[in-house]
């Protein structure tokens, strides 16, 4: 009888024929299900209704489930989701998360694969989708990280001049750096202004992303502002990140000037957390 079966058999079969895929009676009668409660038995755990069958009646929970998924994935990959269109991206969540089913209490890394499943997909111009994705998985990491309070400015007017070369600037948690392919930063904002959208061929683009006060923010960076921040964010001193993006940049490309202006950006804008001296 119903009222025999253990709470948490129940649960586990309930969940179970939620996240099987197929139709509903395959996942009523999977594998995974009948673990917990044998079919027959199975049977008696949900009852028809005056209009809906027992099979029905579970459907309906089956289907809220995976629209709850496609609601937060949609909400993390807006992007990805304007570009495909509603139904291919609908189909697309469908096979996402057959492939990646939910592991966590929490949907916040429901997509923590999906640019990787992107990658191998049969999507239109899937290189272009893919990057699309990273940006905002980027976004979306960068928002659920720690909120570690910014490099005051008073901690940058204490550091002595000379010890500046030596110094290292440690980033902020809620910091991403990225590289495309694509310019995927521009057609994302499109898609948030709702506004034409601008050339999606291939060209090489950089962004920070990095959240402050709870608030997002991206910059799009140029290649030697990109090659300057990655250093620093990977422990290189000041110094040495100078030297190498002056090394490796075309002649007289990367002035004084450009390497104060970027310093003092990335500064106000909150993207170090504190400064590290020899």
């Amino acid at each position: 009888m119903a009222h025999s079966v253990a709470l948490d058999r129940v649960q586990r079969w309930m969940q179970a024929v939620i996240m099987t895929p197929g139709t509903d009676e395959e996942a009523i009668a999977s594998r995974t299900a009948q673990a917990e409660v044998p079919l027959p038995e199975s049977r008696r755990l949900v009852l028809p209704s005056r209009t809906l069958t027992a099979t029905e009646r579970v459907g309906i929970y089956r289907d809220m489930y995976l629209v709850r998924l496609r609601d937060a994935l949609e909400s993390d990959y807006p992007g990805v989701a304007h570009f495909l269109g509603g139904e291919r991206f609908r189909q697309l969540v469908a096979d996402y998360v057959a492939a990646h089913p939910s592991r966590s209490y929490t949907l916040n890394r429901l997509g923590d694969h999906f640019p990787e499943y992107l990658r191998a997909a049969a999507v239109p111009r899937r290189e272009f989708v893919y990057d699309l994705a990273r940006l905002e998985l980027g976004v979306t990491e960068a928002f659920d990280e720690q909120e570690t309070a910014p490099l005051p400015p008073q901690a940058i007017a204490s550091v002595p001049a000379e010890a500046w070369a030596d110094a290292r600037l440690v980033p902020i948690a809620a910091f991403r750096l990225l590289a495309f392919h694509y310019p995927v930063s521009a057609y994302l904002q499109s898609v948030k202004d709702g506004t034409p959208h601008p050339s999606t061929r291939r060209s090489d683009t950089w962004v920070a992303v990095y959240r402050r006060n709870y608030a997002l923010s991206r910059l799009d960076l140029g290649r030697e502002a990109h090659r300057l921040l990655s250093a620093l964010a990977s422990g290189a001193s000041l110094g040495d990140a100078v030297q190498s993006v002056c090394a490796g940049a075309q002649p007289r490309r990367v002035a004084e000037e450009h390497l104060f202006r970027w310093f003092r950006e990335w500064v106000a804008g909150g993207i170090f957390q504190r400064v590290e001296l020899k």
